[in-house]
């Protein structure tokens, strides 16, 4: 016989972010299970217009606004995320202005989340960096 799914609830609940651009697919912007929070990819795409940002500098700070914006929408904070994974288009071309962006915006790696970083081919809008991020959602002050 199929399985029954499990009902959302405040602790396994999908979150939908006013202020994050709509995604491109049918998901959330976000799950909660527990104490954690896990974010679907976030893109550097404004939030109103869709419009996408110049240079892997600016995509960066775009993308990590938008990922303020979805951890805010779900009850947590920047300080929060204590996984980041990081795709990006053009690894040769882009890892240097996107590390200054990081370090600008996790300036003592003794408290910055982890972080892994992939060279990938494409993604699914022409964008440069995408994030996929966890969070700890009691650690917001």
């Amino acid at each position: 016989p199929p399985r029954s799914r499990p009902r959302a609830n405040a602790m396994n609940e999908g979150v939908q972010a006013a202020a994050a651009p709509r995604p491109v697919g049918h998901y959330p912007h976000a799950r909660r299970v527990g104490d954690l929070l896990f974010l679907s990819g976030i893109g550097p795409r404004a939030p109103a217009t869709n419009a996408i940002p110049n240079g892997i500098e600016a995509q960066t700070r775009a993308v990590f606004a938008n990922v303020r914006a979805v951890l805010e929408a779900s009850g947590a904070c920047w300080e929060s995320l204590v996984d980041v994974t990081v795709y990006l288009t053009d690894m040769a071309g882009d890892f240097p202005g996107y590390n200054r962006v990081w370090a600008d915006h996790f300036p003592d790696p003794a408290v910055a989340p982890c972080r892994t970083t992939l060279g990938i081919t494409a993604l699914p809008t022409p964008i440069s960096i995408e994030l996929k991020c966890v969070a700890h959602v009691p650690e917001c002050r």
